[in-house]
């Protein structure tokens, strides 16, 4: 009996010490991906910013300016995507919506981001976009990768449409969490006006046809999480100028807007609970049930070589002692 029991708890034990692995190295790779119908929303504020009234093209003092984003999973399109590529994609319809203190818009531009759901590489595919001009990513946006690593990154700018590194600047505790910071420097670069300006009958065509050009440069800095990969907190030291031509009359440049652009604090408080659920859960799959299943299989093999051990002590008669018996003499 104690035999059979020692080869069955040897048998759990190598089956948990397989399964350790297995689901660390294989399972969580598979399993972990961000959900394609997901929705975001987040609110930034940039207070006592500088911005340009389109009325008299002068730069003015405002108290705030607010920056609204969200990411919108499109289902359909990336099923869609998925049947041509064969793999796991997500389609993330954004928007950026910037707005003045009186509650007018100042800009809008939509986004459409393609990206594969285990390791948030970009996947190239029709309506791949910024503003509605087709744009080919490379590097993350909005998401670092699960368990995100102590190195530069390559970060796609929407104002560019250019990729550059952002990079790895330490670990630091942010409310409770360690996190990763990453900063990006964009240098001043002539970028294209959005499409959807403040002021009726003022295009970008307009604009072009004036000699007037738009540069934009900024300082982007993010907290992530690195198991979840998911930032906890972000900020920009954001510049816009309008240059030369006859727009300005006399002037070679005006602001458009300048401003310490940050989460607002409510988001950042749901962002960081959220946050922290979802990571507890990538630790199951990582740290918690691999080394977990280690050592119940330990704990199983110690146990089954105990029995096995007790079954074979020294001084047990064996079977042919067992069944001898002495001869018996007339």
């Amino acid at each position: 009996m104690r035999r059979k029991a020692s080869l069955i708890l040897l048998a759990f034990a190598v089956f948990f010490a397989t399964l350790s692995p297995m689901l660390r190295w294989y399972a969580f790779p598979r399993l972990a991906k961000v959900p394609a119908n997901e929705y975001q929303d987040m609110v930034l504020e940039a207070r006592n910013a500088t911005l340009l009234d389109y009325g008299t093209m002068r730069a003015r003092k405002v108290p705030k300016v607010t920056i609204v984003q969200t990411l919108k999973g499109n289902v359909e399109a990336s099923e869609r995507i998925e049947r041509t590529t064969g793999r796991d994609v997500v389609v993330w319809d954004g928007l950026s919506y910037v707005e003045g203190p009186d509650g007018k818009m100042v800009s809008r531009i939509p986004e459409r981001y393609i990206f594969d759901a285990h390791t948030q590489d970009p996947v190239h595919a029709p309506g791949e976009s910024v503003d509605g001009d087709p744009v080919r990513r490379e590097g993350i946006e909005f998401k670092w990768p699960f368990l995100t690593e102590k190195r530069d990154y390559e970060y796609f700018d929407a104002q560019t449409r250019t990729s550059a590194p952002i990079h790895y600047k330490g670990t630091q505790d942010f409310r409770g969490l360690e996190v990763y910071y990453f900063e990006q420097t964009v240098p001043w670069t002539k970028v294209k006006y959005p499409k959807t300006l403040p002021v009726e009958g003022i295009t970008p065509e307009v604009l072009a046809d004036t000699g007037t050009t738009r540069w934009y440069t900024t300082v982007r800095r993010f907290w992530v999480e690195p198991l979840t990969g998911a930032p906890v907190y972000g900020e920009e030291i954001h510049k816009e100028e309008l240059r030369g031509g006859t727009l300005l009359g006399d002037r070679d440049k005006v602001t458009a807007f300048a401003g310490h652009v940050k989460m607002r604090e409510d988001y950042i408080e749901h962002t960081v609970d959220l946050v922290k659920t979802n990571r507890t859960l990538i630790l199951l799959m990582t740290s918690y049930l691999p080394w977990g299943f280690l050592a119940l299989g330990i704990l199983l093999l110690s146990l089954a070589l105990y029995l096995e051990a007790r079954n074979r002590r020294p001084g047990d008669p064996t079977p042919a002692q067992a069944t001898t018996t002495e001869p018996v003499n007339a």
